[in-house]
């Protein structure tokens, strides 16, 4: 293993029974160098007033931990009640597509107020009776204006391939990035070896020049479904070998989204588990 140690951090997605700030403290207590906040009604609303005053604390206390932040965008129901990540950047009602656009520039703010390291979002859902070639054209447009306010914020974007959505391989992220020149990567480790034809350590080397965010979970192929790590077939040494080798210096996120009403020891048990996988690599 060559290149520097890998900065861990842990989703709040996966820690939504707590309030923000006992999750922010709880993941410094416990050694994490980064959380990757997911902007939910729990966790930094960023549909209530005052985002920037409240954004503006958040920071203080991140300071105060000395934990570093990515901005994630994959709340389920921030936008609608009734419609899991509605509405969406595919969605066939322009209007619809631009409350998502907005949402997504909010969170490119926050970003930028909060130092973070990216600003991480998806494609979506290809919406029943969409031609793909449309949808290609929904998302570019969708996107093309945060893009551009998170090159002048000095963020990177990162669209996350998500198994199930228009972008959800690798290959689909570089169809994305030819029609939107600067967007980065959200680089999934488990989705990688749920779908990806290549090793998981090899995708990673591919991968490097754009990636500007890590998500980390336990995994089977063929099967979507984020695992605490043992409970899976992924083996983590080489591919946190193969991460650091790039130089990577973002955060390496836990992504537990279904696992909340365990969130502080799973938290616990997670970085007990990458610390030892990466002295494993190291050795």
């Amino acid at each position: 293993m060559t290149g520097g140690q890998l900065r861990f951090a842990y989703g709040t997605n996966g820690l939504t029974d707590l309030r923000l700030t006992d999750a922010l403290g709880l993941l410094a207590d416990l050694g994490y160098q980064g959380v990757a906040l997911t902007l939910d009604h729990m966790h930094l609303d960023p549909c209530a007033p005052d985002l920037a005053r409240r954004t503006a604390e958040v920071a203080r206390r991140l300071e105060r931990l000395g934990l570093a932040v990515a901005v994630e965008t994959g709340a389920r129901y921030v936008l609608d009640p009734t419609a899991k990540h509605g509405p969406a950047l595919l969605d066939p009602d322009p209007a619809a597509r631009a409350r998502r656009t907005a949402l997504l520039s909010d969170a490119v703010r926050v970003g930028a107020d909060l130092g973070a390291t990216a600003v991480h979002c998806f494609s979506g859902r290809v919406p029943p009776g969409t031609a793909e070639a449309e949808a290609w054209r929904r998302l570019a447009g969708a996107l093309a204006p945060v893009l551009d306010l998170a090159r002048g914020a000095g963020v990177p974007l990162a669209v996350e391939p998500e198994p199930g959505m228009l972008v959800d391989t690798l290959a689909a992220f570089h169809r994305l990035r030819r029609d939107l020149d600067g967007v980065r990567l959200t680089l999934d480790l488990g989705h990688c070896h749920c779908l990806e034809p290549d090793p998981v350590p090899d995708c990673v080397a591919a991968a490097a020049p754009w990636t500007a965010h890590v998500q980390i979970e336990d995994m089977r192929r063929g099967v979507h479904e984020h695992l605490p790590f043992g409970e899976g077939e992924m083996d983590f040494p080489p591919v946190l070998a193969a991460l650091a080798a790039t130089g990577y210096a973002g955060l390496v996120s836990v992504e537990l989204p279904r696992h909340s009403h365990a969130g502080p020891e799973l938290a616990r048990r997670s970085l007990d588990f990458l610390t030892s996988a990466q002295r494993e690599a190291i050795a």
